[in-house]
């Protein structure tokens, strides 16, 4: 069998992508990235900048987001009608998702006007891996409650077991 090459020795190769660029007028260096989650101990010291080169404050890093936070936003997002019941699928577990798909049918967080946000959480732990939470959501003058249970899965992760709504007044 022969094999046939299309390019000759002489021609090169092409790249995926462009070459570097290796100009001298680049400015002392690229900006500094932000931190992890890991925080600045972790992080490698930064090269030595330049005189010229103006330094800002670094960046606190942010604390994980707490679970509780995490799904209040996002059933607030769905009983608000800003994001479809399937966008909590993978994050429900039981009769969950078909409580929270009743719920959303009746839209009992939608408001005219002002957007809903979360005023204030708080939560009780009835056993290890168990979570039961109540948020207060605010829109406009009103302020409506809504209950949630999380469980921690074997894999790890937070799941909603359970939603309720406080009743419309």
């Amino acid at each position: 069998m022969n094999k046939v090459m299309s390019r000759t020795a002489q021609q090169p190769r092409p790249r995926h992508r462009p070459p570097t660029r290796h100009d001298t007028r680049r400015p002392g260096g690229a900006p500094p990235r932000k931190p992890s989650i890991r925080g600045r101990r972790d992080m490698p010291e930064v090269a030595a900048r330049k005189a010229s080169t103006a330094l800002t404050a670094p960046e606190a890093a942010l604390p994980p987001v707490r679970p509780t936070d995490l799904f209040a936003e996002r059933l607030l997002a769905v009983l608000s009608g800003q994001r479809p019941v399937h966008w909590m699928l993978r994050h429900t577990a039981g009769r969950a998702y078909d409580d929270l798909a009743r719920l959303a049918e009746h839209g009992p967080l939608r408001t005219r006007g002002s957007s809903p946000v979360v005023h204030d959480i708080g939560y009780y732990v009835p056993s290890q891996g168990a979570l039961e939470v109540f948020a207060r959501i605010g829109a406009g003058d009103q302020l409506r409650a809504l209950a949630f249970r999380l469980e921690l899965g074997q894999d790890l992760r937070w799941r909603c077991t359970a939603v309720e709504t406080g009743p419309r007044t």
